[in-house]
C-alpha cells in the first residue's frame, strides 16, 4: 500500500480561484513611473531656468513648419523639444504598468485603477504643456502644468507602495483572498497619527501650490518676454514658507509617537520625511538669500517632488 502525496504545484486557496499575484515587474514599473515623473519635473525646471520655455514656438509642432527643432533654433529648441519627448517615455511606462497589472486586476483593483489614473493624467499634462507655449508662458498655466506633474508623482508613490506590499505579501491583501477569509492582521495605527498624516499631506499640497505662485512672481520666467504675477514677492513667499513650519512640527510629533509606540511600519517613512523637509527647507532659504541662482532653484524643484513623495508615503502607510 503506497501513500499518496499532493503535487507541490497543485493550486490551492486563492490560486485555485484564479488569483494572480502582483509581479516583480509591476513593482519595478511603479518605481520607474515615480523616478520618471520626478525626472520630468527636473527637466521642466531646466527648460524654464535656461530660458528655453519658448524654444519651440508652437504646439504640437515645434515650429509652424516642422515637428522638430531646426539648427537655427539653437540649444533652446533642443532643450524644450527634449522635455516634450520625455512625455512619450512617461506614457510608455504607464502603458507597460497597465499591461503588467492586467492579470491581477481583479484581485488588486486599486493598483489597476491607479495605473489607469496615472496614464490618464499624462495626456492632460501634455496638453497643458502645449497651452503654456500657446499662452506664451502664462504663469497660471505654467503652475497648472507643474501641479499636474505633482499629481502624477503622488499617484506613482501610491503605486510603488501598493505593488510593493502586494508583491511581498502575495494574496493576503487581494480582494480574492479577503473573500476567502485569508487571515491578514495589519499593525494597528494610533488614531491621531491618521489626523497628523492627513494634515501634513494637505499642508504639503498647499506649500507646493504656493511655491508655484512664488515662482510665477520671481525672475525665472522661461523667456524674457513671458508675463509674470504682480503679487508682492515677500507676502507670497511667506504664504509658501509659514505652512512649512506647521508641517515640520506635525511630522516631528508623528515621529515621536511612532518611536514611543514602536510602530515599525512607519519609522522609515517618518525619518525619510524629516530628512527631506530639512534639506528642502535649507535649499529654500539658501536660494532665497543668495539671489535665486539657477542651480539652487533646480535643486529646490527636485526637493519639492521628493517632499511630496515623502509626505504622500507617510500618509499612505498610515491610512492603509
Amino acid at each position: 500500500m503506497t501513500a499518496t502525496t499532493s503535487s507541490p504545484t497543485q493550486p490551492t486557496g486563492s490560486q485555485a480561484s484564479g488569483y494572480q499575484p502582483v509581479t516583480k515587474t509591476a513593482h519595478g514599473l511603479a518605481i520607474a513611473s515615480l523616478i520618471s515623473q520626478i525626472g520630468i519635473i527636473v527637466t521642466g525646471g531646466a527648460v524654464r531656468l535656461t530660458k528655453s520655455g519658448l524654444g519651440c514656438s508652437e504646439w504640437p509642432k515645434c515650429t509652424p513648419e516642422t515637428m522638430t527643432p531646426t539648427p537655427e533654433m539653437g540649444i533652446h529648441g533642443l532643450i524644450e523639444f527634449g522635455n516634450r519627448t520625455l512625455t512619450f517615455v512617461l506614457a510608455a511606462i504607464a502603458v507597460a504598468m497597465i499591461v503588467a497589472a492586467w492579470r491581477s486586476r481583479k484581485a488588486h483593483k486599486n493598483i489597476f485603477v491607479l495605473s489607469w489614473a496615472l496614464l490618464g493624467i499624462i495626456p492632460a499634462q501634455a496638453v497643458i504643456g502645449g497651452m503654456t507655449v500657446l499662452t506664451k508662458l502664462n504663469p497660471w498655466v505654467v503652475s497648472l502644468h507643474f501641479l499636474a506633474s505633482a499629481a502624477c508623482v503622488a499617484l506613482a508613490v501610491l503605486l510603488v507602495n501598493r505593488t510593493g506590499r502586494a508583491y511581498r505579501n502575495p494574496g493576503v491583501e487581494s480582494s480574492v483572498a479577503l473573500k476567502e477569509n485569508v487571515p491578514f492582521t495589519p499593525q494597528p495605527v494610533f488614531g491621531p497619527l491618521r489626523v497628523i498624516a492627513a494634515t501634513a499631506w494637505a499642508l504639503a499640497a498647499w506649500i507646493i501650490v504656493m511655491g508655484t505662485t512664488v515662482t510665477g512672481t520671481g525672475p525665472h520666467a522661461g523667456d524674457e518676454s513671458a508675463p509674470r504675477h504682480t503679487f508682492n514677492a515677500l507676502i507670497v513667499t511667506r504664504m509658501h514658507t509659514i505652512p512649512v513650519y506647521a508641517m515640520t512640527l506635525l511630522i516631528i510629533v508623528g515621529l515621536v509617537i511612532v518611536m514611543r509606540r514602536n510602530i515599525a511600519s512607519l519609522k522609515n517613512a517618518y525619518l525619510m520625511a524629516i530628512g527631506v523637509i530639512l534639506i528642502q527647507a535649507g535649499i529654500g532659504y539658501w536660494q532665497h538669500f543668495s539671489g535665486l541662482p539657477i542651480g539652487l532653484v533646480l535643486a529646490h524643484m527636485l526637493g519639492s517632488a521628493l517632499l511630496l513623495s515623502a509626505v504622500t508615503n507617510v500618509w499612505d502607510r498610515t491610512v492603509n
